[in-house]
């Protein structure tokens, strides 16, 4: 899930406009108001439409879910925003940017981070490592892992990451040996890797049990304020509980964008979706 290792090359590079990113590997702020932008972005697959004209705007520092049921595109378009399987048709705007056209590792330069469905940690390793890894990552832009060295500076990010997703106790600890909720915990520390602008969670939860989604739910409210994030969730008393806006798709397309009461109260979400959840 949150190890970003997998982001594959993609497809040619845009014309860059934004500032070259920093040994950080972050690019430097963009005036924009809005972290993401989609503007009818579709995916198709022959002829398939997965993702089928989407258009919604994430603002900076907030927190948004998408919702819908198994094959409404969740997925599919977090693959267009990363670049793994990118739009067909439309545009992506990151911090004002076009990124539609870059690859993979150029949109993680510029801030945007993802989380899997699937673990991708490194089993044989500790937690520590994990994290150190994904710092070293980040700032090699090419997520060239076993030629960096050491510094100071990759050091204290460990353990700054350490900190932040609650993992300072089993730091030593080998990945293979850690519970289901502690992996996830790492796969989001990873994730938090290089200060990243936008997070994409894709079902962080599943798999959770009722004390590891409490743990999951105090992680995700004590993220910075000004990181955007953006979660997929089968789990609708964990999205609702950590976003202000929530859009609802099914087959592909935009059902219903709106808060998180707004969407709970809707006779048509409800119908469709909620049902079985309670």
């Amino acid at each position: 899930m949150a190890s970003v290792t997998q982001l594959n090359p993609g497809r040619g590079r845009a014309a860059a406009r934004a500032p070259v990113a920093g040994a950080g590997g972050v690019a430097a702020p963009l005036a924009s108001n809005d972290a993401l932008v989609l503007e009818g972005v579709t995916r198709a697959f022959g002829a398939l439409r997965a993702v089928d004209e989407v258009s919604l705007t994430v603002a900076a520092g907030q927190k948004y879910a998408i919702l819908g049921s198994n094959g409404a595109g969740k997925t599919t378009l977090f693959n267009a925003i990363t670049g793994d399987f990118p739009p067909t048709e439309g545009r992506i705007r990151f911090f004002g940017e076009d990124i539609t056209e870059l690859p993979p590792h150029e949109r993680i330069r510029k801030g945007l981070r993802r989380t899997y469905q699937s673990s991708l940690l490194f089993r044989e390793l500790t937690v520590r490592d994990n994290l150190f890894l994904a710092v070293r990552g980040v700032a090699s832009g090419r997520f060239s892992f076993w030629r960096a060295r050491a510094g100071s500076a990759s050091v204290s990010a460990t353990q700054e990451l350490l900190e932040r997703a609650r993992l300072t106790h089993i730091a030593d600890e080998l990945v293979a040996n850690l519970a289901h909720g502690q992996q996830r915990q790492l796969e989001i520390g990873m994730a938090l890797a290089g200060a990243p602008r936008l997070i994409l969670f894709d079902e962080p939860a599943a798999g959770l049990s009722p004390a590891e989604r409490r743990e999951l739910v105090a992680l995700l409210r004590s993220l910075p304020a000004h990181m955007s994030f953006v979660i997929i969730e089968h789990d609708l008393d964990i999205a609702l509980a950590v976003v202000e806006k929530v859009t609802v798709m099914h087959n592909g397309r935009v059902l219903k964008t709106g808060t998180p009461e707004q969407i709970q109260n809707d006779a048509q979400v409800q119908a469709i979706y909620m049902g079985s959840h309670h």
